[in-house]
């Protein structure tokens, strides 16, 4: 398996934990299920980890479809912009969401607040999830770029 494969393997996984995270958070919300709640925080947690592999992951991927024909620089470029965005999100979700689940054991008056804040700050990441999943699909699938082509931001032929 080469570094292409790899982040293939794994650059799904930031993207699917935040929106099941958000699905088991509405649930606990509206159940009000602190166990459901503790769930959804750890589901967090887990994307944050899925995002450090996603990254780690991306200079092998990059490596390898920068030779490949029909992928330009220009591509490459904004996705990795736009995962580092999304990534440090992700982190910075994941470190609310021990807060959170700490906030929840110590059973603090302001818990329930706490969690709706991570809700709201979960469906920002989500949105970023969505930005920088889109992005590096278009650096193969040219069926789903826009009309209007991303401004080049170095050479964007192949090999060059």
């Amino acid at each position: 398996m080469n570094g292409a494969h790899w982040h293939l393997v794994v650059n799904h996984l930031p993207i699917i934990f935040p929106l099941v995270g958000i699905i088991v958070l509405i649930a606990g919300l509206i159940t009000k299920s602190t166990e459901v709640k503790r769930t959804a925080f750890m589901i967090f947690i887990l994307g944050a980890l899925a995002a450090v592999a996603a990254m780690t992951t991306g200079e092998g991927a990059e490596d390898v479809a920068e030779k490949l024909t029909g992928v330009t620089k220009t591509y490459i470029h904004h996705h990795e912009e736009a995962a580092e965005i999304f990534a440090l999100l992700a982190y910075i979700l994941g470190g609310i969401s021990l807060i959170a689940i700490w906030v929840s054991f110590k059973k603090k008056n302001f818990s329930n607040a706490f969690a709706i804040g991570t809700l709201v700050f979960a469906v920002v990441v989500l949105f970023f999830a969505k930005k920088t999943g889109t992005i590096g699909g278009e650096i193969r699938h040219t069926e789903i770029r826009s009309v209007t082509p991303l401004p080049a931001t170095e050479k964007s032929e192949n090999n060059k």
